[in-house]
């Protein structure tokens, strides 16, 4: 005999909260004027081949478009999230990222990090370069300014881990007064009228460096450099000549010592020694 009986759930059986599961429209969570909103337009218009083929003909889909992938790194970076779980947890939790995911599944960290290493690298000054061509065919950059990284390297020759702006200017001033007493010196010894200025400090030391060597193949110049080391130290610059001095050969040169932040040059007279 069938039986006409009907089984009906009981819902509080258990004591369990039970309810519909609907997706959450975000539209009217996020204001019309909202920033997310400007920068996914401008997105939208790219193109975005070169970034699809980064991507393999062969295998599953990403779990997320890479369009919608290139929205929420750049979105992230301009909120100054740049840590792939930081930014993993904000699409989570915040609407904005929730709104550009469209009901996609957040991506996680591991995913977002291989994103921007791999796929993205060889795309990201293409689609970079194709946004400042529309924001200045818009009339959006006025190119008053133009913004360098600030990347802070570490020198090779600088045992610290980057060298400051007030450093460098300082001892630049120092160095260029050394310049100004060598090349004095220049012109007492050759009897010239050398000069250096800040603005063409280049072409005229190459021009004093181009003197110098000449004279220096005319006279049979050896340079040797030589002292103790550390801050302070000789450098002497010796002429061979056959000059008579005193009824003996004798050498003529110029000795430059330094030491303690000064410069002292003179010519001296030594016994000859060179053949």
């Amino acid at each position: 005999m069938p039986s006409n009986l009907k089984y009906h759930k009981n819902y509080t059986e258990f004591g369990e909260p039970y309810q519909l599961v609907l997706p959450l429209n975000l539209e009217g969570l996020v204001p019309d004027d909202d920033s997310v909103r400007l920068l996914s337009h401008e997105l939208e218009e790219l193109y975005y081949s070169l970034l699809y083929q980064a991507y393999s003909a062969k295998g599953r889909n990403p779990a997320v478009d890479s369009k919608t992938m290139f929205k929420i790194l750049t979105y992230a970076y301009s909120q100054n999230i740049y840590s792939s779980r930081k930014i993993e947890t904000a699409c989570r939790r915040d609407i904005n990222f929730m709104w550009l995911l469209a009901g996609q599944k957040a991506p996680d960290h591991s995913t977002i990090a291989r994103f921007r290493t791999g796929f993205l690298a060889d795309a990201c000054e293409d689609l970079f370069y194709q946004m400042v061509r529309r924001l200045d065919r818009a009339g959006e950059l006025s190119k008053e300014t133009v913004f360098i990284d600030g990347t802070k390297l570490e020198a090779c020759a600088n045992k610290y881990t980057f060298v400051w702006k007030k450093s460098i200017g300082k001892w630049e001033e120092k160095m260029f007064g050394k310049i100004q007493e060598a090349v004095q010196a220049v012109n007492r010894e050759y009897l010239q009228s050398f000069s250096v200025t800040l603005e063409t400090r280049t072409q005229e030391l190459q021009a004093i460096c181009r003197f110098l060597e000449g004279r220096c193949r005319e006279d049979g110049t050896v340079l040797f450099m030589g002292g103790a080391k550390g801050k302070e130290g000789t450098s002497d610059t010796w002429s061979c000549s056959a000059d008579i001095w005193n009824g003996r050969p004798f050498t003529t040169g110029i000795q430059q010592a330094s030491g303690g932040g000064t410069i002292t040059v003179k010519r001296i007279r030594m016994q000859r020694s060179c053949i």
